[in-house]
């Protein structure tokens, strides 16, 4: 498992379909009224089996409170800023993604559009597409499938650290000026599947509905609804080889509260 920080998940995901009327600061403060800010700066994720999974990943601050470094202690990501505002990501290794996060085995948060939103704003269904190497065909084929997501009653804890390292900022101005920033559609397409809430749980089916895939997440909360510990469970069906599921256990550490 890669699993990456969301800091600099408004570079990382692609997906396309129209946008709601809110900006991606108001949807979160719309439904989370109460929200007190805390900034993430560990994440620790073991495996239950292969200790080469384990990951470290830890977020710096400057003096200000912007994230300026985001490691897993192979990658890192380097942010900068110029007048106050988020100007350049740069990383040596792959795009912090989405799915990496949630263990997922595919690609529905990259290439994904949204058939529904919930009540909250959250998208709870998604179409994405995958291509495979036929080798009876000897050609690519691309297959349509459905994910489907669900969401506890708690905040998006990554909210104020992507907010710290100038990523709701840059959403919020591509929502309120569409044509903005026109060659980084990426960005614009980022604030479609930001959710206000936090995922718990994503389901995989093909197109007749078999199960092919599912992602449980299961938190214990602090007081100020943050997740402090969780566990990830991600399981892949196969009728022909047999079922398997990964397990990992997470940790959350957060900057002390001023």
């Amino acid at each position: 498992m890669k699993l990456k920080t969301l800091s600099t998940i408004t570079l990382g995901l692609i997906l396309f379909t129209s946008c709601s009327d809110d900006s991606t600061s108001d949807q979160f403060m719309d439904q989370n009224p109460d929200a007190v800010a805390r900034l993430i700066t560990n994440i620790t994720v073991v495996s239950a089996q292969d200790t080469d999974e384990n990951q470290n990943i830890t977020v710096t601050y400057d003096d200000a409170n912007r994230v300026t470094n985001v490691s897993d202690g192979i990658d890192t990501g380097l942010l900068t800023y110029q007048d106050g505002d988020l100007a350049n990501v740069a990383s040596n290794g792959d795009n912090f993604a989405i799915e990496e996060l949630y263990e997922s085995p595919y690609d529905a948060f990259e290439t994904g559009e949204v058939i529904n939103y919930n009540n909250d704003g959250n998208p709870v269904n998604l179409r994405f597409f995958e291509t495979e190497y036929d080798w009876e065909t000897n050609s690519e084929i691309t297959t349509e499938y459905r994910a489907e997501i669900q969401y506890d009653n708690k905040l998006n804890p990554y909210f104020y650290t992507v907010q710290a390292a100038g990523g709701i900022a840059v959403m919020d101005a591509v929502e309120l000026n569409f044509s903005a920033n026109p060659d980084a559609p990426e960005i614009v397409q980022a604030r479609i599947l930001f959710p206000s809430k936090n995922i718990k749980k994503i389901i995989y089916r093909d197109l007749d509905g078999n199960l092919l895939a599912d992602v449980n997440l299961d938190f214990v909360y602090n007081s100020d609804d943050y997740p402090t510990s969780g566990s990830v469970t991600a399981t892949e069906y196969d009728v022909d080889e047999g079922d398997t599921t990964s397990i990992y256990t997470l940790t959350y550490t957060y900057m002390a509260a001023n």
